[in-house]
């Protein structure tokens, strides 16, 4: 018998959450219906508690909860799984404003390797910066977004949330709004600002109904662009240029922010330009750059 489905607002929040990993991490299907898997557990778990949303679990529920799996057999890697899951959850919950405070912010993380996410080249982000072409209006739009995403290190949803009155009047700097509704200023290169000039007073005025909305970015119906939909623009301008790799916004991000560190960035500044609240997050890129110089040193090195 199939079990009843979870109370509306354990769905409507793991929906969220696992949308936002696919859009903004490019998280592959199986490792989504790990986190699914775990978090529906989690909830079930907290419902015959008495809990009827994640606002209302605390921390000794989810040690209780943790604790539950060790004693009914599953091993330490699927365990640690599930914290990891859990802590991305409250995380996302609380940045997004919708609970109060972490539970899971007072349990140590769990001690696992990941592997780093996928940098492209700079020749690799040269071709899909140009697959959009065309003088259309879509391509127009596309051609914005995609150095938008790569000029400033934006999340896709900052992008999509971008509007017109967050565009400094000379278009150097954009103002992004990330986690936690938190605002801070990026400066972006010429090309970018071209790509959007082009883009605003061109092809978003050949939008229906362009006029009545604030956002930057549009959908053909005059709606602001939405994550989803910035995803798969994403993949057709990496199709169209021919990189057999897989790319999301998030690929940009996380070019922007190699290409920085390795261009000899600062790691403040560009924890600073990636709206990360703790250094330790952008120290990822520290790992990167050493990896930069080992590989010149042994090509390049005589000694090597």
């Amino acid at each position: 018998m199939p079990r009843p489905p979870l109370p509306a607002p354990f769905r409507a929040a793991l929906a969220d959450f696992l949308e936002t990993l696919r859009v903004e991490a490019g998280l592959s299907k199986a490792t989504l219906q790990a986190y699914r898997r775990d978090i529906e557990a989690a909830a079930r778990f907290f419902e015959e508690r008495g809990a009827r949303g994640f606002g209302a679990v605390d921390t000794e529920q989810l040690v209780e909860f943790l604790t539950s799996r060790r004693a009914a057999g599953a091993a330490e890697a699927s365990v640690a799984r599930a914290l990891s899951a859990l802590r991305m959850l409250f995380r996302h919950l609380a940045a997004e404003g919708r609970i109060d405070a972490d539970p899971a912010s007072l349990l140590s993380a769990p001690v696992l390797r990941h592997a780093l996410p996928r940098c492209l080249t700079v020749d690799e982000v040269e071709r899909l910066l140009r697959a959009p072409a065309g003088a259309g209006w879509r391509d127009q739009r596309d051609r914005a977004l995609l150095e938008v995403l790569y000029a400033s290190g934006a999340r896709v949803s900052e992008a999509c949330g971008l509007q017109t009155d967050g565009l400094e009047p000379h278009l150097r700097v954009l103002r992004l709004f990330g986690k936690g509704s938190k605002m801070r200023l990026v400066p972006i290169g010429e090309r970018a600002r071209e790509a959007l000039v082009r883009w605003l007073e061109d092809g978003r005025r050949r939008v229906p109904g362009f006029a009545a909305r604030r956002e930057v970015f549009l959908t053909h119906r005059g709606e602001a662009l939405d994550r989803t939909n910035a995803w798969r623009r994403v993949k057709a301008a990496a199709l169209r240029a021919n990189l057999n790799v897989r790319i999301t916004p998030h690929t940009l991000r996380h070019s922007f922010a190699t290409h920085l560190v390795e261009g000899g960035a600062d790691l403040r500044s560009v924890q600073e330009m990636l709206g990360h609240a703790s250094v330790q997050t952008t120290e990822i890129y520290t790992h990167l750059d050493r990896e930069h110089v080992l590989s010149l040193h042994r090509v390049y090195h005589p000694r090597a």
